[in-house]
């Protein structure tokens, strides 16, 4: 746990960078992998001097491992103390971290999220790469620029990056302050394709670098009662909390009644 526990900390940090974020998880994978792969003994020594410290008995790691069972068929023969505790306890915990992390954190996650940093108006724009930019409207929303609009796009960005500068860039800090300014200096028409891409990476989860995390999120809603369910309808109640600002006009009547519309059901929800 104290591998992730720097991660889980940055991730509910409200002042980090989405960049950071990302080289962090990928330090972090890396550092489970290697604490599968060596991590073991150095991980058991600190186990045995804390044992010895407090006087507690070590299990002999060379005998057989019994399983609490009733039933002798269940026993096996070739598995000792050590291999259940390394294997079955030690191996299988990181592992189940890893499953997470990359289940929420993919390959094509982190750099959909890398490459939507080169957008970030924050620290005067220091982050600011045209070719990423591009790299990120052709390979992850194809369907909203064509290959006139990608040719375009450089160009704006070209353009754009001049204009850097001036005093109606400057003390940004999202995304959402930089699209309502180039709107508010009716740049958002001239710049219509790099307007176009902002509004896009604004949908993404952690666009914005001021805005609470998923994750610490996550607490309010998994509760205890909420442990079991599915990973689908947890993203969206994820979803509805974080967005709680907007989702506070939706009227719930209407929703209930477009439920009920789907097919005849027994119970009145209203």
């Amino acid at each position: 746990m104290g591998v992730t526990d720097s991660l889980c900390r940055a991730l509910q940090n409200k002042s980090q960078d989405i960049l950071t974020a990302m080289n962090l998880v990928r330090s972090t994978k890396d550092v489970l992998k290697k604490l599968r792969l060596d991590g073991w003994d150095i991980f058991f020594e600190e186990v045995e001097s804390f044992c010895k410290k407090h006087d507690i008995d070590m299990p002999d790691m060379n005998a057989l491992y019994k399983i609490d069972t009733r039933r002798a068929c269940q026993q096996r023969d070739d598995i000792t103390v050590e291999h259940h505790y390394r294997v079955d306890l030690f191996n299988d915990t990181i592992d189940y971290q890893l499953e997470e992390l990359n289940t929420r954190f993919s390959e094509g996650t982190i750099e959909l999220l890398t490459l939507s940093f080169a957008l970030d108006p924050s620290n005067d724009f220091k982050a600011f790469n045209i070719d990423d930019i591009c790299k990120l409207a052709e390979k992850f929303y194809p369907g909203d620029f064509t290959s006139k609009d990608l040719r375009l796009l450089r160009y704006q960005l070209k353009l754009f990056e001049a204009e850097l500068h001036l005093d109606i860039f400057q003390n940004i800090s999202t995304f959402s302050e930089l699209c309502q300014r180039l709107t508010q200096t009716n740049r958002a028409q001239t710049y219509y394709l790099i307007d176009r891409m902002i509004r896009l990476v604004l949908t993404l989860p952690v666009s914005t670098v001021t805005t609470e995390r998923a994750f610490s999120a996550m607490k309010h809603i998994k509760t205890v009662l909420r442990n079991k369910m599915e990973d689908e309808y947890l993203t969206d109640s994820v979803i509805v909390y974080i967005e709680k600002e907007l989702s506070m006009d939706i009227d719930s009547d209407s929703i209930i009644t477009d439920f009920e519309k789907l097919k005849e059901r027994r119970v009145l929800l209203h």
